[in-house]
């Protein structure tokens, strides 16, 4: 039945309607795949999955954003409605209405007065204009979700557009880092660019803004090899937030799982996300996504209705048992997907495999991938999703790193996923910053992190790159913040600082936040220092936060995810300090990337290999002596030597040859007091050589060449890093 649209005001001409109009004019009945809006050429292919409804109609709206036809779907095979318009174009705009029961009691929540946007739209335009009107039921009524509310709300919908996927790749290919090679950047769109002196006005926050020549010779000079994106599908904005003046930021309230994100356009946005990948793995760098396939912005029962409430309630979501009108959330969020169902886990699949294949992204970080991996109520085996993950033969070979929790019982899962994944290692981050904060207690727990984690790792056959190591991410403190703050200071996200984690294992060094004090500001930077060597030289894959490497800083908040501004972006102007601090990064970088014994394939076996002088790994005391049990279980224990021997790296090179390097020590004093350590004497050699101190200038300069047996004084709070150069280094 038609229905007369509520409108704000009327734009375009009666003849541009008209026009539409006709030439959508012929319906033929179409195929029930491929999902979504298919442009073939000559007409384009129309298609949505619905379980539970009676009718579908297909919405055509002008450029403008008029609706100018209702298209009743003339057929529906195994559940999928669908429609050819031989037609209808690239740009055409569209969205959907679905008929069917409206019984919240029972979990159906069809309203036909709403539009809806398509799962598989490729591209969704504009933003969403807040109103009630965009819930399914009278916000006004007792008991509201279960009144209906029949008002129309196309007007303030965004919409879907048919897009034309030709592009031209050229040679473009994956440059297929090796996980041990690899060297993560994780950084936001907007907040990266947008304050960039050498990025154009025009292009700042933007996809194409990440491809400029002063974005990509900076990444190659920091020595990156992957940038993380944060997420970049079609996102919406929380109406309380704009209410607020403030908005979703940081994206994890996703629309539309193969859409990206318009408001980081300067053109069409998915032709210029293609070009910003292409332009990237010209330069050698790797674009990971991190996606939100665990929840969807609808929110809970109480949500508006958008897209996938309306097309099948009970198909996408997780509901409670017996009482199918509330949402399980394990997220946070008010609902949860429901990967028990086939064509919701299809939808997730196909969203992976379409932007691998036609956007060229070369792997995933998932957002809560406890939540996605659950099998009813628990993760005690692998679930669907993980075992269709690991054999198909396109997503298993990418990069795939889980976020190994979510907010349900059990939700921590840190060392559970299966083979072929990698985690973010949440142990490695609480360790390393306990460590430098100076809790007792931790040294025998550091050893393992140190190492790649293998009593996380090594029981299921993985390796050391199956441990992200981040001591810093998206979501809390910023490594400056992180050693100027005891507490959060989140007042402008205007919850009354009730956001975001209390317990940050951080240290402001003495003063809380901004400070004029000389010795604090030093030891800050010194820490500062600590916290990136250890990163650097631990094994498994490094993850940076972009702008750690320069002081970024969010002015104490740990959970600026609302905060599209200055508090969030990055900060181009940069200070001595500033430059001295990326000077340290980019040498880190350069230093791990030249020496195979910083990124190991394989675990330490605490042995020597055949042909080697010296063990693969030595635990040292100050006084050159191995450690023993009693000062590993000590709670005094703050000061550690870990000596790397390069002529213990037992994994051949791709043609089979033995791997040699030079040998490493690396000192770690979390104490405030200096610490004598005595340099240990190896077979091939008696001299070492200190390349980083983080208790002199910069962290570059050191006390020089010293022979074994002498004394190194090793400052409190401090790393060095001492080498002895193998015969064929």
């Amino acid at each position: 039945m038609a229905r007369k649209l509520h409108r704000c005001h009327r734009i375009g001409s009666l003849r541009t309607r008209k026009l539409l109009k006709r030439k959508v004019s012929r319906v033929w009945l179409g195929q029930p795949y491929p999902l979504g809006a298919t442009w073939d050429g000559e007409g384009v292919n129309f298609a949505l999955f619905t379980e539970h409804a009676d009718r579908v109609e297909l919405c055509l709206f002008d450029e403008p954003g008029e609706q100018v036809q209702n298209v009743t779907v003339p057929e529906q095979t195994d559940q999928v409605w669908h429609c050819y318009l031989p037609d209808a174009r690239p740009g055409q705009r569209y969205g959907y209405r679905v008929h069917g029961p409206w019984e919240p009691t029972k979990g159906h929540r069809f309203n036909p007065a709403k539009l809806l946007l398509d799962p598989y739209a490729k591209s969704i335009e504009r933003w969403i204009e807040w109103s009630d009107v965009h819930f399914g039921y009278r916000v006004d009524a007792k008991r509201a979700d279960l009144a209906i509310d029949k008002r129309d709300n196309a007007a303030q919908m965004p919409k879907c557009r048919v897009i034309d996927p030709a592009f031209t790749w050229g040679d473009d290919r994956h440059p297929r880092i090796p996980w041990h090679d690899t060297i993560i950047y994780e950084l936001h769109v907007r907040g990266f660019t947008a304050q960039h002196p050498e990025v154009a006005a025009e292009l700042r926050g933007t996809y194409a803004g990440l491809a400029t020549p002063a974005v990509i010779d900076y990444l190659q000079e920091l020595g990156v090899t992957a940038i993380e994106l944060m997420p970049v599908h079609a996102a919406i904005s929380d109406r309380l937030l704009l209410e607020k003046g403030l908005s979703n930021y940081w994206g994890y309230n996703t629309i539309g799982f193969f859409a990206p994100e318009v408001s980081y356009r300067s053109s069409d946005a998915v032709s210029e996300f293609k070009s910003m990948v292409k332009t990237l793995h010209s330069a050698g760098i790797e674009v990971i996504l991190d996606v939100v396939y665990n929840h969807t912005a609808e929110g809970n029962h109480l949500g508006p209705t958008l897209c996938f409430r309306g097309i099948d309630n009970l198909a996408y979501y997780r509901t409670e048992s017996g009482h199918p009108r509330y949402y399980t959330d394990y997220t946070g969020c008010g609902n949860t997907l429901n990967m028990g169902h086939p064509r919701t886990l299809q939808l997730i699949m196909d969203s992976l495999r379409y932007w691998v294949l036609e956007m060229h992204v070369d792997g995933f970080r998932f957002d809560l991938a406890s939540a996605l991996a659950r099998e009813l109520h628990d993760m005690s085996r692998l679930t669907a999703f993980l075992d269709t993950i690991h054999q198909d033969p396109v997503l298993s070979q990418v990069k795939l790193i889980a976020e190994p929790w979510d907010i349900g019982e059990g939700g921590y899962q840190v060392g559970n996923f299966p083979p072929g994944w990698t985690e973010w290692n949440g142990r490695y981050r609480d360790n390393i910053r306990d460590y430098w904060r100076g809790e007792g207690g931790v040294v025998g727990e550091l050893g393992y992190r140190l190492t790649g984690s293998s009593d996380l790792y090594a029981r299921n056959g993985r390796r050391p790159v199956a441990s992200i190591n981040f001591i810093t991410a998206h979501d809390g403190f910023t490594l400056r913040d992180l050693v100027s703050y005891n507490e959060k200071h989140n007042e402008a996200n205007l919850e009354n600082n009730n956001d975001g984690e209390s317990h940050n294992r951080s240290w402001n060094c003495g003063a809380e936040g901004n400070t004029d004090d000389t010795a604090v500001l030093t030891l800050r930077a010194r820490q500062q220092r600590n916290l990136l060597a250890t990163l650097f030289f631990s094994q498994g894959v490094p993850m940076l936060l972009a702008g750690d490497e320069i002081n970024r800083t969010q002015g104490g908040n740990n959970n600026a995810y609302c905060q599209d501004n200055e508090i969030s972006w990055t900060n181009w102007e940069l200070k001595n300090e500033d430059r001295s601090l990326l000077a340290y990064v980019q040498r880190l970088v350069a230093l791990r990337r030249a020496h195979p014994v910083f990124r190991r394939r394989r675990f330490f076996q605490g042995q020597a290999i055949k042909g080697a002088a010296v063990k693969d790994i030595l635990w040292l005391s100050p006084g050159a002596t191995e450690m023993t049990q009693e000062e590993w279980d000590s709670s005094q224990a703050r000061t550690i030597g870990m000596l790397l021997s390069g002529e213990g790296i037992e994994e051949p090179d791709t043609r089979g040859n033995r791997v040699l390097d030079d040998t490493f020590l690396v000192l770690m004093n979390a104490h405030h007091e200096n610490v004598p350590f005595v340099l240990p004497s190896l077979a091939s050699g008696t001299r070492w050589v200190a390349i980083i101190d983080t208790a002199r200038d910069g962290g570059l300069k050191s006390q020089g060449r010293r022979l074994a047996g002498d004394e190194y004084a090793l400052e409190g709070r401090s790393v060095v890093v001492l080498t002895q150069p193998s015969a064929t280094g």
